[in-house]
């Protein structure tokens, strides 16, 4: 599955909805730099219910990330601290869904890099690898070092 943020709704009136009846809520709290919602027990609560209404053998989280505007120093170097605290809260929140007894065998960042979304383009870095496309040089993001850590420490 792929999980960035939840999304509420509410009963509407038919003019002033998607044409059925529902209409999404405002975000609340934190947010991502493109208005997101940041709400890592979504992700808890959406492993649980997926668990317990189908039941799987086993599940991954195939996308899980945000986006946040990114500075890079002087030397190349990107601390994106919002980000590390986005996939730290992610990733416990997954950690309370297995320790419930979710069958979650995998997780994975989205992005890896920075790269074209589709419909933001290039001005939205989503990766954990900060790109320079002027000339296509590569450098771990803060959060990038912060994920090779936690894989490395399960390794152990």
């Amino acid at each position: 599955m792929n999980y960035y943020r939840r999304e509420r709704v509410a009963a509407a009136r038919p003019e002033r909805d998607w044409g059925i009846g529902a209409r999404v809520l405002d975000a609340s709290g934190e947010r991502t730099a493109i208005g997101w919602e940041i709400h890592p027990y979504g992700l808890r609560a959406t492993l649980q219910r997926i668990a317990r209404d189908y039941r799987p053998a086993a599940l991954a989280i195939t996308e899980n990330g945000a986006t946040f505007v990114d500075s890079v120093a002087a030397d190349g170097s990107v601390d994106d601290p919002e980000r590390v605290r986005y996939l730290a809260a992610h990733v416990h929140a997954a950690g309370e869904a297995i320790a419930g007894g979710v069958p979650l065998i995998g997780y994975f960042v989205w992005s890896l890099i920075d790269n074209f979304e589709w419909a933001l383009g290039y001005g939205t870095p989503f990766g954990i690898v900060h790109v320079d496309f002027s000339t296509q040089r590569r450098t771990p993001k803060a959060s990038g070092e912060w994920y090779r850590a936690l894989l490395a420490a399960g390794r152990r």
